[in-house]
């Protein structure tokens, strides 16, 4: 098996999420609801085959899904679940039925927040490849799968 594009850049990513951090502590979300966010984000590349107009391009059409279940994540420190969820209903039951399920009741703001969010991250992902001298070598990957 062959390692993939996104497999190449897993150190970029690191870099750059460490970097970001302070974008997400200045916005709405706590760093454990960005992390639900970012398991809905996956990423493509338009383009590849010219890397000198190729765009890193964060897909969030699944994020809808998770938007309600940001609402029942604990805030803070110390802070306990919302009250009805059973302990048996864990976060990745839960994550399963609303990535299978519709989107009723989606906060349309919240989602606009996060889907702006993880474009902003793609961005600054795509400039530190860049920078990097990494963009043309993981173009050419993208483009070879």
């Amino acid at each position: 098996m062959t390692e993939g594009w996104t497999d190449r850049i897993t150190g970029a990513r690191m870099q750059v999420d460490r970097e970001f951090q302070e974008r997400v502590q200045g916005s709405e979300f706590t760093n454990q609801q960005w992390g639900l966010i970012m398991t809905a984000v996956e990423f493509r590349i338009d383009g590849p085959e010219t890397p000198g107009e190729a765009t890193l391009v964060a897909d969030t059409s699944k994020v809808e899904q998770i938007i309600p279940e940001l609402e029942e994540m604990p805030q803070g420190m110390g802070a306990q679940p919302s009250p009805g969820r059973s302990s048996g209903d864990g976060l990745l039951g839960r994550l399963r039925g609303f990535l299978g399920g519709g989107s009723n009741g989606v906060d349309e703001e919240k989602l606009a927040a996060a889907t702006g969010l993880a474009d902003e991250y793609a961005a600054e992902l795509q400039g530190f490849l860049e920078s990097n001298g990494r963009w043309k070598e993981v173009c050419g990957h993208a483009a070879g799968e």
